[in-house]
């Protein structure tokens, strides 16, 4: 059996460092955004990509795709919103297979008035820190891991 390649201390610090910091400014960002807005994280994964589609209508895989979620998990996110009024689901007129989700009018109204403290919060928890120096540097770094990572997909008929 090969020995593993176990990291070093220094890369052993930085993975913690990276998990920790990444977990707890998801942790701020959905309480602040409860706090102000009443919408979870989820909420506004799913409304944000609806509100950038034209009529506010997305097909529910690639939905899926763009939040990198499985198909159960979406469906049970998108369930509780259409309960709270926030979407609609409608059949897909092109495939019979398929179907809609919508924004309706209050998930617009939601999204529109969480969307500018969310960003203040992105802003005061993340960018305030890095200078336009780092903010490159960090952009070049993450895009060069997410080009070495392996491709997946959020749903099965992702190649459809």
């Amino acid at each position: 059996m090969v020995e593993p390649q176990w990291l070093g201390a220094q890369e052993a610090g930085l993975w913690q460092s990276y998990r920790d910091t990444h977990r707890e400014l998801m942790r701020a960002l959905e309480a602040r955004m409860i706090t102000n807005s009443g919408l979870s994280g989820a909420d506004y994964a799913l409304l944000h990509p609806l509100s950038e589609a034209e009529d506010g209508l997305l097909r529910t895989r690639d939905l899926g795709r763009s939040v990198g979620w499985e198909r159960s998990r979406l469906s049970h996110q998108v369930s509780r919103m259409e309960k709270r009024g926030l979407v609609t689901r409608e059949e897909c007129t092109s495939d019979a297979r398929g179907s809609m989700v919508r924004l309706t009018p209050l998930g617009r109204k939601a999204i529109e008035s969480a969307a500018p403290d969310h960003v203040a919060a992105v802003r005061t928890y993340f960018f305030d820190h890095l200078t336009a120096d780092e903010q490159t540097q960090l952009t070049t770094l993450l895009d060069r891991i997410a080009a070495n990572l392996p491709t997946t997909c959020a749903t099965p008929d992702c190649d459809e």
